[in-house]
């Protein structure tokens, strides 16, 4: 689940924040004005399909690429004006990882500590205190080519972390893992902002974003076409709907009267109607329940998925602009 509550996030400052951000490569248009707020101390999530910009947001924000145009402070720091401190306070794992395969663990650490120019204890105390952090202590003399991809992952995070960095941008970083070690590099991200760090998260796995994101922003032909809650998000598409079964088949009849525009299934005496799933139009099936003196066995509440909302905002059709408003 999210690692922080929505709520208290828009109070939040912003540890990233941008304006009408745009990236051309000659005709190509790749993003095209990009506003995004980033509370400090959350874990945020960008969606989208192969080629959308995600990568480029990330290069853009970690000062590895010039936008064309448009605004971005990071960590407070203006990325055109100061971006020597934007990078003292980010961390950047890419999609392919950084760490060297001839030599070890260990080494790939040290060498991470002497490009952040910490001194030779320093940087031994810090490679040593990650190592074990991250369960790698028993590797760190083995050469990093013989770990599992598990393990490199891992060890590219420690790497990241040797800086200190207070905000992280992890580019799609558990591609290509299998399903427990991306499980415990889900593990490690809930850590990371239990301690305060902002996690900027690009991911084609959409039940990661559901697991990880306090919010989440999906973009498609270089725009942000929505972004809220998950929760929100699966708002924004139709299929929700609340079941409702019923033991007494008197109660049954007397709630198709009650709720009126409902599909019916006699057999099994259950009642669908379409529903948003949130609380206040549950309170009014509930209400008009209550007032018809009937009580339901079992009430269920179905909702889109994010998988639903992916297809349905990143399909060839236009995207309606209740989506952005919708979700905001």
């Amino acid at each position: 689940m999210p690692t922080s509550t929505p709520s208290g996030e828009l109070h939040a400052p912003a540890a990233v924040s941008t304006v009408g951000l745009r990236k051309s490569y000659g005709d190509k248009v790749v993003l095209d004005g990009i506003d995004l707020r980033i509370p400090a101390g959350s874990v945020f999530a960008l969606l989208g399909p192969n080629g959308a910009g995600k990568t480029t947001v990330v290069k853009i924000l970690s000062t590895l690429i010039a936008a064309d145009g448009g605004q971005a402070q990071v960590a407070g720091h203006d990325l055109a004006e100061a971006p020597a401190g934007v990078r003292a306070a980010i961390g950047v794992t890419g999609q392919f990882s950084a760490v060297d395969g001839l030599i070890t663990g260990e080494e790939n650490m040290l060498l991470m500590a002497d490009l952040h120019h910490l001194s030779k204890p320093a940087g031994r105390r810090v490679a040593a205190e990650l190592l074990e952090r991250f369960d790698l202590v028993e590797a760190a003399k083995k050469p990093a080519q013989s770990y599992s991809g598990g393990m490199k992952r891992r060890l590219d995070i420690a790497m990241t972390l040797v800086g200190d960095p207070r905000i992280i941008f992890l580019d799609e970083p558990t591609t290509g893992l299998d399903p427990r070690s991306r499980h415990n590099m889900w593990q490690i991200i809930r850590e990371l902002v239990t301690g305060g760090v902002t996690v900027f998260l690009t991911t084609q796995y959409l039940e990661e974003a559901d697991e990880l994101a306090d919010r989440i922003a999906v973009l498609n032909d270089g725009r942000i076409v929505a972004e809220g809650t998950a929760e929100q998000l699966k708002r924004l598409v139709p299929g929700g709907h609340v079941q409702l079964r019923f033991a007494d088949p008197s109660a049954y009849r007397n709630a198709v009267v009650a709720l009126r525009d409902v599909t019916r299934d006699d057999d099994a005496l259950s009642l669908q109607m379409p529903s948003d799933g949130s609380q206040r139009a549950l309170r009014s099936i509930l209400d008009r329940l209550d007032s018809a003196g009937i009580e339901a066995d079992e009430l269920t509440v179905h909702t889109p998925d994010l998988d639903d909302v992916f297809f349905a905002l990143t399909g060839p059709a236009n995207v309606p602009d209740q989506f952005m408003e919708t979700a905001r």
